[in-house]
């Protein structure tokens, strides 16, 4: 598994067709960043039942896919274009956690 950081999701679905120049052409003009400035992009289709990453690594482009079987990955709902992920994020999405729930405090009214 590729473990790049810092890790981007690009919000809004895409055409899973798309290949390594179509994704850096979306990252430029619907994102407004470089493709090569070492971040990596993870994108979903409609169904958020596949992923794309695109990640620079100092070289050359990686692009990496992610097919469910069974599932779907579960996706932030934003206003915004793109939201970073912290590295337990990135894995929580890999292995079907809900993102969100990551970042939720515990209760502080909750006694035994």
């Amino acid at each position: 598994m590729i473990q790049p950081h810092p890790i981007w999701l690009a919000i809004e679905p895409v055409d899973m067709r798309l290949g390594i120049d179509g994704l850096s052409l979306r990252v430029q003009q619907a994102l407004g960043r470089a493709p090569c400035d070492g971040a990596a992009i993870a994108f979903s289709n409609r169904r958020r039942d596949r992923m794309k990453l695109l990640a620079w690594d100092g070289t050359g482009v990686w692009l990496a896919q992610l097919r469910l079987h069974r599932g779907r990955f579960i996706w932030p709902d934003s206003l915004e274009a793109v939201q970073r992920l912290s590295p337990a994020q990135w894995q929580g999405l890999n292995l079907g956690m809900d993102r969100q729930r990551l970042e939720q405090p515990a209760p502080a009214h909750w006694q035994l």
